[in-house]
């Protein structure tokens, strides 16, 4: 399996602009730009589409871990952010939150484990990551 994306950028880095288009289309010619990236522009920017992607690739990760282990999730929900500082990536942080009825605090726990060492966006990041945890039986 493959799957692309496509950037596109017009000017300088600072005044110009671009837009950024994925194989599904769920972004299609998405504006990103200087401001957008490291202002309050509107826009979206590389930093956060890392975030998106750690997100949904914890979580499903998390779910199938929890499927295996003879439970099914409720919900899970996971925030991350992404860290810029210095012109470079230094911390992923994430929050979950967790609904798992009838899973044991230590199982959830082991699950967790082998999500954090195997979740392949989070490999894929090699900064420290950090987490807050909540699971809600």
């Amino acid at each position: 399996m493959k799957r692309n994306a496509t950037a596109v950028w017009n000017g300088t880095g600072k005044e110009g602009s671009g837009h950024l288009t994925t194989q599904s289309t769920v972004l299609n010619k998405t504006q990103y730009s200087f401001n957008s990236r490291f202002a309050d522009g509107v826009g979206t920017n590389p930093e956060e589409l890392v975030a998106a992607a750690l997100s949904g690739c914890f979580a499903m990760k998390l779910t199938f871990v929890v499927s295996g282990a003879g439970f099914t999730a409720e919900t899970i929900d996971v925030n991350s952010t992404i860290t810029l500082d210095a012109g470079a990536i230094t911390n992923a942080h994430l929050v979950v939150n967790a609904t798992v009825p009838g899973i044991s605090q230590e199982k959830f726990d082991e699950c967790m484990e082998d999500v954090k060492a195997n979740c392949l966006i989070s490999k894929l990041l090699n900064v420290d990551k950090t987490y807050e945890v909540s699971l809600t039986k």
